[in-house]
């Protein structure tokens, strides 16, 4: 066992149990694991001023910065054990080498610094110190936003060892049993690798965590008050439930009737059509003239918008061809020439509604409004032209899907992207390769994902309309 189970079993146990001893058959590629990889080297690589060497021999020469080592030692109990730190930064001391030592870096994406950073740093220099012969006293949490290194240093105490000391020894025990459950902060399935094996137990056991808006706390507060699983809150009475939902204050009664109509149409697999009067109106008064569909492509560690995606519908049931569709790149942050395509591409046919599934979209363009200053009557005629049709199904449909982002809901309505396993998160993985390859290959999957992203916009306003029904 190692320090990379370790870190698993902090976020979270099923998924280190996986790790060990799953099928990896089971096991799907993550974008966001190998994003988290490339950053973290060039960063390293940054730190260390491309002094970065791997291994044994590296620690004997001396370079400022160890990758790919791995130390194996006993610990309490006579447990074995194994580190792979991802960084040793050389520092000023005395070791087996000569008048220097090592400390362990981690590189952290985002903003905060979790048990997972602490643990992991304290875990590796258990190990380290008998291995170089040195105390080490510190450890850093490395981050980099926009384009700035920032070195968090870690007070290593006995306090922080003895607790991942006593975790490691959980985590043995834990590895020796049968799988765990799933975890109930669903939200952290996002981005692991284990993803599609748990979604389709939770799906066949019914779990509450399955129904949108049912996190953690709500399906405890469910369990709590005898509703276990899915069938038994579609059963639910919705003033019963409303009175359990205090913590939802005075829309608790609201948010009963949205989680029971919302597992008897996950049960069911047949959507329910909400009472909103309004809601289609910009939509379906404009589903003869034109409109642009837009979508965004970022990076948003970054704050790096790299290509603007416009598609051009002169009709909404026309046949799309490839010319419909323009994609706007900005190769190099804040470009100048990106927006003046951005803005003359709207002006162009400033009566037409833009459709965008999120508000992202929306929010970025009016930021760029702002920058080049556009006066506040202009920005509030732009403003009234943006069309989200995420709000639109919420407001609208109860669909029988777990989520409602762009690929759930169209995905669901029948759509199918032409890559597969797409997703933001993958075309930023492409747009990282692009930048460190020049290869236009990765640009190509990037604008075709993002089409497709348009596509599937254009799907759902279809849909929209075509199983809109007037309600008096």
């Amino acid at each position: 066992m190692n320090n990379l189970y370790l870190k698993s079993f902090i976020r979270c146990k099923r998924k280190a149990w996986l790790d060990y001893r799953g099928n990896k058959s089971y096991e799907i590629w993550s974008p966001h694991q190998s994003i988290e990889i490339v950053n973290r080297y060039k960063n390293f690589h940054k730190l260390c001023e491309g002094d970065l060497y791997t291994g044994k021999k590296a620690c004997q020469k001396g370079t400022s910065g160890v990758i790919g080592l791995k130390v194996k030692s006993k610990l309490i109990k006579n447990i074995n054990a194994e580190i792979h730190p991802q960084l040793l930064k050389k520092v000023s001391g005395k070791s087996k080498w000569g008048k220097y030592k090592y400390i362990p870096v981690v590189y952290k994406l985002g903003y905060r610094t979790t048990k997972e950073h602490l643990f992991d740093l304290a875990f590796c220099s258990i190990l380290l110190e008998p291995f170089q012969e040195s105390k080490i006293e510190k450890g850093i949490v490395l981050s980099n936003y926009s384009n700035h290194i920032n070195i968090e240093k870690i007070d290593l105490n006995h306090r922080l060892r003895k607790k991942v000391s006593n975790l490691y020894l959980d985590l043995n025990e834990y590895l020796k049993g049968s799988i765990p459950e799933i975890t109930k902060e669903r939200k952290k399935c996002m981005i692991c690798s284990w993803q599609k094996f748990c979604d389709a137990e939770a799906k066949s056991n019914g779990y509450l965590t399955e129904i949108d808006g049912i996190g953690s706390k709500t399906a405890l507060l469910l369990q709590q008050n005898g509703i276990s699983n899915i069938k038994e809150l579609a059963a639910a009475k919705k003033n019963v439930l409303g009175d359990k939902l205090f913590q939802f204050k005075e829309e608790k009664f609201e948010k009963a009737s949205k989680f029971i109509n919302q597992s008897k149409s996950y049960l069911s697999g047949k959507p329910i059509k909400l009472y909103e009067k309004e809601n289609l109106f910009n939509l379906l008064s404009k589903k003869d003239s034109g409109f642009f569909i837009f979508d965004i492509e970022s990076n948003p560690d970054e704050k790096h918008d790299f290509l603007y995606g416009f598609l051009k519908i002169n009709n909404l049931f026309e046949n799309i061809e490839d010319d419909f569709y323009d994609p706007i790149l900005n190769l190099n942050k804040n470009g100048k020439k990106s927006q003046q395509e951005i803005f003359q591409k709207l002006t162009s046919k400033e009566e037409w509604p833009v459709l965008h599934y999120g508000e992202t979209e929306k929010i970025v363009i009016l930021n760029l409004a702002r920058q080049i200053n556009l006066d506040s009557k202009q920005i509030e005629i732009l403003k009234s032209r943006f069309v989200d049709l995420h709000l639109m199904i919420r407001r609208s449909w109860i669909l029988p899907i777990k989520n409602y982002s762009l690929k759930t809901v169209a995905g669901w309505m029948g759509f199918k992207w032409k890559q597969k396993n797409v997703s933001g998160s993958k075309a930023l993985y492409w747009w990282i390769q692009y930048k460190i390859t020049s290869n236009d290959i990765f640009l190509k999957k990037i604008i075709m994902y993002n089409r497709d992203d348009c596509l599937a916009t254009l799907h759902i306003a279809k849909w929209l309309i075509k199983n809109n029904k007037k309600i008096n």
